[in-house]
Order: C-alpha cells, then structure tokens, then sequence
C-alpha cells in the first residue's frame, strides 16, 4: 500500500516534492539575505566606531603621505560629532567620549567651507595657541619650532618633481617628529602673519609646505566638531595614480615598501 505522498511505484507525489523545493528555497534565500544585512550593519557599525579607510587624492602631505596611499583612520582618537555618523547624520551636537588631539597628529577633518569634503592635514597649533611662518620656519607662541635640514629626496614619485627637493625634520615641542618638503624656498606660505587659534579651534598644516591648502589659506581654523579621526596605518599603497584593482599593474605600481607602514 502506498504511503501518502507516494504513488504505486514508491515515487513521491510532484506537488509534494515542489512544495518542499520551494519552502527550502524560500528559507535559504532568506537567510542569505539576513547575513547579507547583518554584514552590512557590523561593516557600518565598525566604520563609524573604530575605524574609516581613506585615500589620499593631493600631495599636500607629501613625504609622509603619497598620492595613492590607502590608510585607515581610527574614528575614537577624539571621540564622537555628527561628522562619525554615515552622510554626517545631525543627531546631537559637539563630541562625545571626547579626547583631544595632540600637536604633530595626522588628522581627518571635514573642510569648514564644505562638510561635504574630506580633508588630511597635520595639528600644528592649539587653542589659544599663536601661529606663524617666519621665512619657512614654524613658531609657535613666539619660538621657533626645532627645524633641521636632513638631506634632499631626488624622487618623482615622492616629490612630484624631476628635480632634488630640500628635506626638513621638525619637532614639536612636545617632541613628535617628522618630515617636511621644502619645494620653493621664499615661497607665498613661508611667511605668513601671526594667527591666534580661537578656543574650540585647530591650527592645521600640510608637510609639504609650499603645496598645502590648510589653515594659513582657505582651510583657516578647523573647528572640533569637525575633526573625523586620526591617522594611523597604511594598509595599501600604489603610484601612477593607478586603481588599486588593477592587479595586472601591481609589479610596477604597488609600493612595497609602504605597506602597514605606520603614520607619525
């Protein structure tokens, strides 16, 4: 005697065997979506809390940025705005869990003149903090900043010229160290006025000095609010402004030697 859903034969009955192919693709299609969703809110959850990958478009931080690096960016170095949440959401006002930045970090702002854009520029200057530009050199609260020629790089790549470029290291006060080019001496920014950074406010520099739009031009005083995170590592690096998924490129594009490099 045949059982139900069977015919004489022991075969099972059509309508049966769709039935359970379709409640199983159902089911799976279900759960395919549900991961997919789940991954998507762990991904938006870790790029607003921990940590937001940029690229760097302009060689305004050339040498210790290059045009084609890729690097992430820790968003709790300086706690929270309206600017850590996606499309810049304004839910609340000011930082939470803040923490303040320190002179020398690389830090990610959003353009005063325009939140919309991302900008990467280094902390010079403090509130309350006086700034100026003495023929190249950097004071801060009427001293000069420690300022030291190591040499020059003869590197296209690096520099964006054929030609060598003068290479200065300066430390800060509170001893961070770092590299800045020097690509035309006497230029329009190696003095400037002396700029007194309102309370609430930051003083920011390119290092490649004399290419830098930053706060001694257009960027002026970046506000708190508006900082996004600091710069920490690079984790890819390709020259020739190349796509970084044009594999095929990599043997002639990708810079090794700058790999999960951290940024100082």
């Amino acid at each position: 005697m045949a059982r139900a859903g069977e015919n004489e034969d022991g075969v099972a009955e059509q309508g049966d065997s769709e039935a359970r192919a379709d409640k199983s693709g159902k089911g799976g299609f279900s759960e395919t979506i549900s991961v997919i969703v789940q991954a998507l809110i762990l991904a938006l959850v870790l790029r607003t809390v921990l940590f937001q990958p940029f690229s760097i478009p302009s060689g305004s931080m050339r040498p210790t940025l290059l045009e084609g690096d890729y690097l992430f960016v820790s968003k709790w170095s300086y706690g929270y705005s309206r600017y850590s949440l996606p499309l810049g959401l304004d839910l609340f006002e000011g930082r939470i869990f803040d923490s303040e930045p320190e002179r020398g970090d690389v830090a990610v702002f959003k353009f005063p003149p325009d939140p919309s854009v991302d900008y990467i520029k280094r902390v010079i200057g403090l509130p309350g903090d006086r700034i100026q530009m003495q023929d190249g050199q950097l004071v801060i609260n009427g001293k000069p900043v420690e300022r030291e020629k190591i040499g020059t790089i003869d590197d296209e790549d690096i520099t964006e010229l054929d030609r060598p470029v003068d290479v200065y290291r300066e430390t800060m006060p509170n001893g961070v160290a770092y590299e800045t080019l020097d690509i035309t001496p006497n230029g329009i920014y190696d003095s400037t006025r002396e700029f007194v950074v309102p309370e609430g406010h930051y003083f920011m520099m390119g290092d490649n000095r004399d290419n830098s739009n930053d706060s001694r031009a257009a960027v002026g005083f970046v506000p708190y609010e508006n900082l996004v995170g600091k710069a920490q590592i690079i984790f890819f690096s390709v020259a020739e402004s190349a796509s970084p998924l044009a594999v095929w490129r990599w043997p002639s594009t990708l810079r090794g030697s700058r790999l999960l490099n951290t940024i100082d």
